[in-house]
């Protein structure tokens, strides 16, 4: 049975961003909040709540070997249609802005690589807005694919060979 080495494990980056109060630009936040209260993690991989840091951010993604964005995203597609990007496809739809915070994202990746600090690998997990009004309730249709999201993720962290356990559930047991 080979082990993973330490010094080897992938450090991965799971990053949610968005704007809580904007709607549906505020899935990504969701996400890695209920990932965070629903899992643990090996040592090497955070779970990150970035909001709206925008390059803020920069040194969060210091030594990361992976990152994965998890982000409302404009795609032109019907609302609540989920999107995998990653390599040459993230900067194109970084480009198409759904609310302020993006630009920071791009802005973020951009310096990231002239400093030499990008993650080798950078995965975006998207779904298609419905709203960005001000309110904090998801719309329907991007309610409806929180937990395909964030099985998306967890899908991404297991071919990056890290394994995550759900955190074990409290058992309310009643007695007559």
């Amino acid at each position: 049975m080979a082990a993973h080495s330490v010094k080897n494990a992938p450090k991965v980056l799971v990053l949610g961003v968005g704007n809580v109060v904007m709607g549906d630009d505020g899935v990504g936040i969701r996400v890695v909040q209920q990932l965070q209260r629903e899992y643990t993690f090996p040592k090497g991989v955070e779970i990150v709540d970035g909001g709206t840091l925008g390059l803020d951010l920069l040194p969060v993604l210091e030594g990361r070997s992976h990152l994965i964005m998890v982000d409302a995203v404009e795609t032109g597609k019907e609302p609540g249609t989920c999107v995998r990007l990653a390599g040459e496809e993230l900067p194109i739809a970084l480009e198409t802005k759904v609310s302020p915070h993006q630009m920071g994202l791009k802005d973020l990746l951009s310096v990231a690589r002239l400093m030499g600090q990008a993650p080798g690998q950078m995965v975006l997990i998207g779904v298609q807005p419905g709203s960005i009004q001000m309110g904090t309730e998801l719309t329907h249709e991007v309610s409806l694919q929180v937990e395909t999201m964030k099985g998306a993720v967890l899908k991404e962290l297991s071919a990056f060979g890290v394994q995550c356990r759900p955190v074990a559930r409290a058992v309310n047991v009643c007695r007559d």
